[in-house]
């Protein structure tokens, strides 16, 4: 769908897959932004559940790519307007102001940059998490996918995009972009679903993360370190 709206500034670009269940309220959440000019890209991966059709009615583009993460979001950057791109995930719900907020970062000199971040579970080690996850991102620079994260779009071009790998993709972007500049680290702050973090236990989820982003830094495969993580390989 294509819409006379004018999307020189911001593109959000969203990867899916098989997100029927929330999809249609998550881009009735973004449809303010929208209305202010963004440009909405959403790229699936080949959902099974009716996704894209509960989705069409909602973006500017619906595009199709081959699964995983980091493949989709380079798909919707290169289709996209914007001189800046924000990528979301579809359980991450944006400030209402944030594209004034990128805005202002952008205009002050940012070339990317990230949100602070609220799990929205009630489980208390959950505050904990979040508040590691922006204080260890304000420290090392490095951005999650919770978080966020928007760049300019020479700067994600300059930086090669994604690196098309199965997890970690966020943190190896965070790392090509700081070579080209630190990023703006806003404190406001997106809320991203407990999820993942509740359907196999706040502890044994944490431990894991934890485990996973040690074997990354120590150079482990990142195919290897998604099947541990629960992704099922891509079927040919």
């Amino acid at each position: 769908m294509e819409t006379t709206t004018d999307h020189s500034f911001l593109s959000l670009i969203l990867p899916v897959l098989n997100e029927a269940a929330t999809v249609a309220t998550q881009l009735t959440a973004l449809e303010a932004l929208r209305r202010r000019g963004a440009e909405l890209v959403l790229v699936d991966g080949g959902s099974r559940d009716g996704t894209p059709a509960l989705a069409r009615p909602a973006v500017d583009r619906l595009l199709e790519s081959p699964r995983g993460r980091a493949t989709q979001m380079n798909t919707g950057a290169r289709a996209s307007r914007g001189q800046v791109l924000l990528f979301l995930h579809t359980d991450t719900a944006l400030p209402p102001d944030a594209d004034d907020l990128i805005r202002q970062a952008i205009v002050g000199g940012a070339s990317w940059g990230r949100f602070d971040v609220r799990i929205d579970g009630r489980h208390p080690l959950l505050r904990v998490v979040e508040w590691m996850m922006n204080q260890r991102s304000r420290l090392t620079g490095i951005a999650t996918g919770d978080q966020a994260i928007f760049v300019r779009r020479e700067v994600f071009d300059s930086a090669g995009g994604y690196p098309e790998i199965p997890l970690m993709e966020d943190v190896a972007l965070s790392k090509r972009l700081k070579r080209i500049a630190s990023p703006a680290c806003l404190r406001e702050r997106v809320v991203t679903s407990a999820r993942r973090w509740e359907k196999h236990g706040v502890l044994r989820t944490i431990l894991l993360m934890w485990r996973l982003r040690a074997s990354y830094f120590f150079g482990a495969d990142p195919q290897q370190l998604a099947i541990r993580y629960g992704y099922v390989p891509r079927q040919r």
